[in-house]
C-alpha cells in the first residue's frame, strides 16, 4: 500500500503531456485544489495574513501542477523544477520567513501532483501540517523572558533569608539574591534579586504578593542593565 504512494497515476514520466487522460488531469486538479486549501489553512493557523496572499497560496499547487504537466514532456523535469521555483518572485515585496516557506510548500505539492504522485502529495501535506501545528503551539523557538532586576525594601527586623522564595517559585523561572543593602538610616534592608519571570503577565501578581509581604514598602522591577536605584 505504501509503495502505491510513490507511483504516479500517469504511469510514466516520459512524454507526460501525451499520456495524460482527461480524467487523470481532472483528478490531479481536484487534489491540487484540495491540498492548496489545506496549505492555506496551515498558513493561517495562528498567523497574521491577507486574503489576497491566502487565495494565491491556495491556487499555487494547481498552477505549478499545470506548468509541470506541460513542461515535463518537452525539456525534462530538471528544467521544469528550476523554472517553477523561480515563481517564488511572484510577490513584489519581500515576505516573512513563513510566507516564503509556505510558497515553497505549495510549490512542492504542485510538483508532486503535476507528476501524478497524488498519494505522496497528500501524505506530505499532512506531515508538514502536523509538524507546523506542533511547532507553533509548543515553546520551540520562543524567546526567553529577559532577566530583570528586582529590588524590595523590607523592615530591618525581618529575616530576609528565603523570605520570598515561595512567591518566586510561583512567578519566576529562576531567582537569586545578589545584593543586600541597608537604607533609611539602617531601618530598612534593600534586597536586590536577579529574576527571570515565567512571562510578562506574571509581573503584577508577583509584585502584589511582595507588597503584601513587605508591608507595602517600595518595590522596583526593571531591566538588569538599568542604573541601580537607591531608595
Amino acid at each position: 500500500m505504501l509503495d502505491s504512494m510513490f507511483t504516479s497515476v500517469f504511469g510514466t514520466s516520459e512524454a507526460l503531456v501525451g499520456s495524460v487522460s482527461s480524467l487523470d488531469f481532472l483528478l490531479c486538479c481536484c487534489v491540487s485544489i484540495a491540498l492548496g486549501c489545506l496549505v492555506a489553512l496551515i498558513y493561517m493557523f495562528k498567523h497574521n495574513y491577507s486574503k489576497n496572499f491566502v487565495v494565491t497560496l491556495a491556487l499555487l499547487p494547481l498552477i505549478v501542477q499545470m506548468v509541470i504537466t506541460l513542461v515535463n514532456g518537452n525539456i525534462g523535469a530538471g528544467i521544469a523544477v528550476m523554472g517553477v521555483f523561480n515563481l517564488v518572485r511572484f510577490r513584489s515585496i519581500p515576505g516573512s520567513a513563513k510566507d516564503i516557506g509556505s510558497v515553497f510548500f505549495a510549490m512542492a505539492i504542485g510538483l508532486a501532483t503535476g507528476m501524478g504522485y497524488l498519494g505522496l502529495a497528500a501524505a506530505f501535506t499532512v506531515i508538514v501540517g502536523i509538524a507546523n501545528v506542533v511547532y507553533v503551539v509548543s515553546p520551540f523557538g520562543k524567546k526567553k523572558e529577559p532577566g530583570k532586576s528586582l529590588k524590595v525594601a523590607i523592615p530591618e527586623d525581618l529575616d530576609y533569608t528565603g523570605l520570598f522564595d515561595d512567591v518566586f517559585d510561583r512567578y519566576t523561572l529562576s531567582h537569586e539574591l545578589v545584593e543586600v543593602q541597608t537604607t533609611n538610616m539602617g531601618s530598612l534592608f534593600l534586597l536586590e534579586y536577579e529574576i527571570q519571570l515565567k512571562g510578562p503577565e506574571y509581573e503584577k501578581g508577583m509584585i502584589d504578593e511582595l507588597r503584601y509581604r513587605n508591608g507595602n514598602l517600595k518595590i522596583t522591577c526593571g531591566r538588569m542593565a538599568a542604573a541601580k536605584d537607591v531608595l
